[in-house]
């Protein structure tokens, strides 16, 4: 052991409740690979003795590793195992915390909890409460449109709003809808499918169904939101880098009395004819200041997927920068 870095001893257990060798197996995982998870986020060196963790690095690392395991070993108590992406999760929710920071932001949907993840994702679910009209710019993974529509769930559900409108600018790598099989409806469904999945798991496949009947749901492609005026209803633009100037005016100037919309889009994966200008690029510059909307920007270090996936998307932005 590197005796030139501070060490710490976190107990686990104590005689009152002493550490079930079940559950510390669980924490520490197979082949100890949550140890070695914490240790390479987190900067540290973890070793175990018995109930006893010793750690050691850097005194600020120390303290959120010990509030890793803290919280990991609490998580054993479902006895159920621990996934790699709950560790990961864990982590990175402690990196982000301070000792007196408030709860993440949360909301409860019939068939799911949602829990903001990150301190971003926390400041994005507020956002939309206090706005009418809220920006979520950033990379795949980091929960911008999943959040958004579990606060349109919960809108509808408390009888915010009347509807909810999902709606998505049809263009996809060069791909068009006159190329594709089907009807309008069969054209426009793999554009929608994220929607559908994140209302499925939220409200389950039968209600989801039964409120698309009634039009309480509606998933339309953006070219049919146009001479529309959107009242009481929450509305989430997806994929909102892939409208035009003309289409983002479009879409805002829907905005009725009573209604809140989201649009969400990644600056990074922009797919319109070469030379077109993006809607949501241009947005941004200059609604910036308007009252009533607010911009939440995400970087690679919000993704909530795989870690491999945040270190892909900080890559690419080096990359982009260096040109």
């Amino acid at each position: 052991m590197n005796q030139a870095l501070p060490a710490k001893t976190l107990s686990l257990g104590s005689n009152e409740s002493p550490v079930e060798n079940s559950r510390l197996s669980i924490l520490c995982g197979e082949c100890h690979r949550n140890i070695k998870i914490i240790e390479e986020e987190l900067l540290v060196k973890c070793y175990q003795q018995g109930s006893d963790f010793v750690l050691q690095g850097k005194a600020s690392d120390v303290e959120v590793a010990t509030r890793v395991l803290i919280e990991l070993y609490k998580l054993t108590a479902q006895r159920s195992g621990l996934e790699e992406s709950k560790v990961y999760q864990v982590v990175n929710n402690a990196s982000e915390a301070k000792p007196d920071d408030s709860p993440f932001e949360r909301v409860q949907a019939p068939f799911k909890q949602v829990v903001a993840k990150s301190k971003a994702q926390s400041t994005y679910m507020k956002s939309i409460d206090k706005h009418d009209v809220v920006f979520g710019v950033g990379p795949a993974g980091t929960g911008k449109t999943y959040l958004a529509v579990a606060k349109a769930v919960d809108a509808l559900l408390n009888d915010d709003v009347k509807r909810i409108v999902l709606v998505r600018p049809v263009v996809e790598a060069g791909e068009s809808l006159g190329f594709l099989p089907g009807d309008i409806g069969q054209k426009i469904d793999p554009y929608l499918r994220p929607l559908y999945d994140a209302l499925y798991e939220l409200l389950g496949v039968e209600r989801v169904e039964k409120l698309i009947e009634a039009k309480t749901i509606e998933l339309a492609p953006l070219a049919y939101m146009r001479g529309r005026t959107l009242s009481d209803a929450f509305v989430i633009m997806d994929e909102a880098q892939n409208t035009t100037v003309a289409q983002m005016k479009m879409l805002l100037t829907r905005t009725g009395f009573g209604s809140k919309v989201v649009l969400t889009g990644d600056l990074s994966q922009i797919d319109l004819p070469k030379g077109t200008y993006s809607g949501l690029k241009h947005a941004l510059t200059i609604l910036k200041g308007v009252k009533g909307i607010d911009v939440n920007k995400f970087t690679g270090k919000d993704i909530v997927r795989h870690p491999l996936v945040q270190r892909i998307v900080d890559a690419y932005e080096k990359h982009d920068r260096n040109d």
